[in-house]
C-alpha cells in the first residue's frame, strides 16, 4: 500500500532541478556569497583589495534567461563558486534598477544609468575592476575586461583566472589563453566544458 501512495504522489508531483536559483524581490537570482555595498565602486575596489581580493560586477536583468543560465549551471558548480568567492569580490547590479551608484569618476548615477553610461547591452555582463583606480576614468574605461553573457564552465571560469592572475598585461590575449588552457584540459584528460 505504502508502494502504491509513493508511486502516486511521485506521479503528480512536479519534477524540479536538483538546485534552483534564489529570486530576490528585484527579480535578480541571488547568490549568499554576493558582496552587498554601498555601490561606491572606488570604495569597493579598496575592500576587495583590502581582502586580498579583486572587484568583479555582474550586471543582470530581471527575466533574463542567460543570468538564470549563469545562476543554475555556472555559479552552482563548487569548483566555479569557489574560485570566484575565493579571489573576487562580486557585486551584483540591476540593469533597470534604482540603487544609488557612485562611479569610478565620482559622477553619482542610478543603477540603469550607470549601465546605460557604461554601455551595457548584454546581460549577464561581467566587469572585471582593476585593483586601483586613481578617479580619473569612469568604471567601464577603467575595467581591465568584461565578460558579457553566459558561457560555459570553462570559458567562464578561464575568464576568472585569466583576470585574477593579471594575464591582460600581458601578450597573451584571453582567446589564445583559453585556447591554450582547452589544449592543456585535454592533453590531461580532463574533460572540456567549454
Amino acid at each position: 500500500m505504502l508502494k502504491r501512495l509513493v508511486l502516486l504522489l511521485a506521479l503528480f508531483l512536479p519534477a524540479s532541478p536538483g538546485w534552483a536559483a534564489t529570486l530576490g524581490d528585484d527579480g535578480l537570482h541571488k547568490e549568499d556569497w554576493f558582496a552587498i555595498t554601498f555601490r561606491d565602486i572606488g570604495e569597493d575596489i579598496e575592500a576587495a583589495k583590502e581582502e586580498g581580493k579583486r572587484l568583479a560586477i555582474i550586471i543582470e536583468q530581471r527575466g533574463c534567461i542567460y543570468c538564470q543560465k549563469v545562476h543554475e549551471e555556472i555559479l552552482s558548480d563548487p569548483q566555479v563558486r569557489d574560485y570566484i568567492n575565493a579571489n573576487y569580490k562580486m557585486v551584483q547590479y540591476n540593469l533597470y534598477g534604482d540603487e544609488e551608484v557612485t562611479d569610478l569618476d565620482g559622477e553619482v548615477l542610478t543603477e540603469k544609468t550607470a549601465a546605460r553610461k557604461w554601455g551595457i547591452a548584454f546581460t549577464p555582463t561581467i566587469l572585471f575592476l582593476p585593483e586601483n583606480a586613481d578617479g580619473a576614468l569612469d568604471t567601464r574605461q577603467a575595467a581591465v575586461a568584461s565578460m558579457p553573457g553566459a558561457f560555459q564552465k570553462g570559458t567562464f571560469l578561464d575568464m576568472f583566472t585569466w583576470v585574477r592572475e593579471k594575464l591582460y598585461e600581458t601578450d597573451e590575449d584571453f582567446q589564445r589563453y583559453h585556447g591554450r588552457r582547452i589544449r592543456e584540459r585535454t592533453e590531461a584528460g580532463v574533460p572540456n566544458t567549454d
